[in-house]
C-alpha cells in the first residue's frame, strides 16, 4: 500500500522545497497558536511546534505519514518570530545587524497509523552585515518578509543582508531540513531516490 505524505504547513516557502524531492504530497494548514511558552527556549519552541503541527494533521488524515516543522529564530537566547509587518520587521534587523543569529529549524515526521514520531532540530548560524538603516528599508521595501523569522529570506533578496552562514543542510535555514527528512522517509519505508 502506498503511503499519503502530507506537509503540515502553509508555507509556499516549504511547498517549494519538498517539490525538489519529486515525490507526491499534500499540504494541509495545521493552524497551530505559534505562541512560546514562558521560559521555553528557542529549540524547543521548534520542536514543539514543528511536532505539534505534525499531530494536528495526524487526526485529520490517521493513515498519513506528516512532515512537521518550524523554525524559530534566536539571538542572545531572545526568540524572533515572524515580524508580521514593516515595524517589526524593521526593529529585527536593527538588532541583527553586525551580529550572529541562530535559526532553529525543527523537523518532525509522523507515522499517524503507528503513533511513530521522529524529531530533530538543525541550527544555522547566519551573521548579518554591519547595515545602514536605508539598507534596511531598502531591503524590506522589495521583498516585504513579514511572514519570516528572523525578516530576512535567505533565498531571496536577504542574501544580500547575510555576511556568512554556517550549517549543514542550507534547506534547514529556508524552513525544511530535506536532507535529514530523506533519512527519515527511508526509516518509513519511502525510497525518494
Amino acid at each position: 500500500m502506498k503511503k499519503i505524505l502530507i506537509l503540515a504547513s502553509s508555507s509556499t516557502y516549504r511547498r517549494e522545497l519538498l517539490k525538489k524531492l519529486q515525490i507526491q504530497f499534500s499540504s494541509v494548514a495545521p493552524h497551530v497558536d505559534e505562541t512560546a511558552f514562558e521560559n521555553e527556549n528557542p529549540c524547543e519552541t521548534a520542536l514543539r511546534l514543528s511536532q505539534d503541527k505534525a499531530r494536528k494533521v495526524g487526526i485529520e488524515y490517521p493513515h498519513a505519514l506528516i512532515i512537521g516543522s518550524d523554525q524559530v529564530a534566536s539571538l542572545d537566547g531572545l526568540q524572533l518570530g515572524k515580524p508580521l509587518n514593516h515595524q517589526n520587521a524593521t526593529k529585527q534587523l536593527q538588532m541583527m545587524r553586525g551580529r550572529e543569529v541562530t535559526f532553529y529549524s525543527a523537523l518532525c515526521l509522523f507515522n499517524a497509523a503507528t503513533g511513530h514520531m521522529q524529531s530533530e532540530v538543525m541550527p544555522y548560524l547566519v551573521r548579518f552585515r554591519q547595515l545602514t538603516d536605508s539598507q534596511i528599508e531598502n531591503y524590506l521595501n522589495k521583498e516585504k518578509p513579514y511572514q519570516c523569522a528572523g525578516s530576512a529570506k535567505s533565498e531571496g533578496l536577504g542574501i544580500a543582508l547575510i555576511e556568512r552562514m554556517l550549517g549543514e543542510d542550507p534547506n534547514a535555514l529556508i524552513g525544511l531540513p530535506l536532507i535529514k527528512l530523506i533519512t527519515m522517509l527511508e526509516n518509513e519505508g519511502v525510497s525518494v531516490i
